[in-house]
């Protein structure tokens, strides 16, 4: 079907159900960011292919809410279809429940799946809403399967813990939450379960997790999975850690069962499994115990982080290296993709490596100004031997996940307005990891030292300075970040969050400067006046800066000492996973500058 036929389609059906609107968003039923081709409702109605969005399609119009990454594609890719464009991160852009509640009488449909408890409860305080799924009866051609790659235990010596350990653990904290000794929590975040059981898949790009649901009780623990995904190690690994396996849609009969008081994060449990519980259960709505304690990375875990960074420093040393010596010899001609696919090649080397952490940003001169830019093979740029480059990359290791960002030169005069903006960003980038701070600080209290000097400019960015990284999990995890936004959580010795703060001149390049750096506890080398706590940053990421882009005259002499102090890290680190001619060249770009 067309577009519009199945905008049509879906009108029919909503007559039947007696809906006045249908809201179809961008989610899956485990609230994740990246998520399986068989839960892309709200592309395959639209036709829109971005990551983000909601439709919402009443008798008359259809409307697709999405922010400023999407706009450009948006526009081409709804052209015709009737949709229209309301562009979210404007600020006169009223939001999808405002809109709602302003322009529909009547009542508004949701697939409950797609939509977590939290969501729904509030919508439903200004709309009337109706749980029912009108795209499945639709979607009957071509629509992908649930993945059913087969799973595997993620061995504690990787994990740092062992099942019985986390599940104890778990336990104890939630028995502290529920008076009643009766209890379950709901799961149903695939990295949450992932994290829990220690277990690992492939069904979602980038992100090795096992499409599942899981339910913790007092005195078992039940797991909710298609058979298919199952082998015989699998099944023993579950044996002996004495967790039951059922069929992933018996997790709604299973919930109906419930006795006692059930535990669950709604803004991360869909509305669709809180519907199921039981009527008489007391509940209990509450951030995920599991979301909290996986955050906090153990020493083996920060120790695999250390491992996979090594191992991706000389992958991208390899990378940065062919890119001057050898991509544009003899008339070679390199995009965006070929660079994307040569740096892949490169990780691929690498000890433990699993897959990409996300779809690499190689965004040349003005591509880079596009935040979450992604080059296609119909679309991508041809990169040249002179310009700016921006490559946003990361990697999945067994030992830990990777995400780094350089912006470089590759030839020609460099513009002055370049390298001051790249040296705000990274005088910025090198002020947030060199932060010392009392613990209980959150993280849009130290927000502002990575903005301090493009703000001094007059120059600002939209997106978020940090977001927190899992452990071959997700490369964005919370619940700690580094934003405007308040955000309650305080960050902790262990956690893992990026610095990445940018400055993007549209049409022009886009420079950010990304390091994953790990909490840890501060050397008290100052006299305090308070018995506070102090805490500070480990720089985990290993790779050298383009120091030829440095405006030196805004660089004091306490930042050169500390770039100059991370080179020789980098290279020491580094040098012994590379041959002669590789830590030649990494030597070079980690020689000392001076003001």
């Amino acid at each position: 079907m067309t577009v519009q036929e199945r905008l049509s389609a879906l009108r029919g059906l909503m007559k039947e159900q007696g809906l006045m609107a249908y809201v179809v968003p961008g989610n899956d039923p485990h609230a994740s960011e990246y998520m399986a081709s068989h839960w892309c409702e709200m592309q395959w109605l639209s036709g829109f292919n971005g990551e983000s969005g909601t439709v919402v399609v009443t008798l008359d119009r259809a409307l697709l809410w999405t922010d400023s990454r999407y706009y450009l594609q948006a526009g081409i890719e709804l052209k015709d279809s009737t949709i229209e464009l309301m562009r979210e991160s404007d600020i006169d852009c009223p939001s999808v429940i405002d809109w709602l509640a302003s322009n529909v009488q009547g009542v508004v449909g949701v697939n409950p799946e797609m939509f977590s408890v939290n969501d729904f409860a509030q919508w439903s305080e200004q709309i009337e809403m109706k749980s029912v799924d009108l795209i499945k009866p639709l979607w009957t051609e071509g629509r992908p399967a649930i993945p059913n790659d087969k799973l595997y235990p993620y061995s504690a010596d990787f994990a740092g813990e062992t099942v019985e350990s986390k599940l104890a653990r778990i336990r104890e904290i939630v028995n502290r939450k529920s008076s009643n000794r009766k209890w379950a929590l709901v799961i149903s975040a695939l990295d949450e379960i992932a994290w829990l059981l220690n277990i690992r898949g492939n069904d979602v790009e980038y992100n090795p997790v096992v499409i599942s649901y899981a339910v913790l009780e007092d005195d078992k623990c039940t797991l909710f999975v298609n058979a298919e995904k199952m082998d015989s190690p699998a099944q023993n690994y579950f044996d002996f850690n004495n967790i039951e396996v059922k069929p992933y849609e018996a997790v709604y009969d299973y919930l109906a069962s419930l006795t006692g008081t059930v535990i669950y994060d709604g803004a991360r449990v869909n509305e669709a499994l809180y519907e199921a519980f039981p009527k008489d259960t007391k509940k209990i709505n509450t951030k995920s115990p599991i979301l909290i304690d996986k955050a906090k990375k153990n020493a083996v875990e920060l120790e695999g982080e250390r491992i996979a960074m090594r191992q991706d420093a000389a992958a991208l040393t390899r990378f940065f290296k062919w890119l001057e010596e050898e991509a544009f010899a003899n008339g070679q001609t390199q995009t965006e993709c070929t660079l994307a696919d040569k740096l892949h090649d490169f990780r691929a080397m690498g000890e433990n490596f699993v897959e990409e952490s996300f779809g690499t940003i190689a965004g040349y001169q003005g591509n880079g100004a596009i935040v979450h830019y992604s080059a296609t093979e119909d679309s991508c740029a041809e990169v040249k031997p002179q310009g700016m480059l921006l490559l946003d990359s990361g990697g999945q290791y067994l030992d830990g996940t990777t995400d780094i960002t350089r912006t470089v030169w590759l030839g020609g005069r460099i513009p002055e307005q370049a390298k001051l903006d790249y040296t705000y960003v990274l005088k910025g980038h090198i002020a947030l990891q060199r932060a010392r701070f009392p613990r209980g600080t959150r993280g849009n209290q130290l927000d502002a030292l990575a903005k301090q000097y493009m703000w001094e400019a007059g120059i600002t960015f939209g997106h978020g300075t940090g977001h927190g990284v899992g452990h071959f999990l997700g490369c964005h995890e919370g619940p700690q970040n580094v934003r405007t936004d308040n955000n309650p959580t305080a960050l902790e010795v262990g956690h893992i969050i990026s610095d990445e703060p940018g400055i993007y001149r549209t049409g022009k390049w886009g420079i950010r400067t990304e390091n994953l750096i790990t909490v840890i506890p501060a050397k008290q080398t100052k006299v305090t006046t308070t018995e506070d706590e102090w805490l500070a940053f480990e720089t985990l990421t290993l790779c050298f800066y383009d120091t030829s882009l440095i405006e030196m005259s805004l660089m004091t002499e306490d930042e050169i000492d500390w770039l100059n102090a991370y080179h020789v890290r980098v290279y020491k680190e580094t040098a012994p996973l590379l041959n002669a001619d590789e830590a030649a060249y990494l030597a070079r770009k980690c020689a000392a500058i001076e003001l």
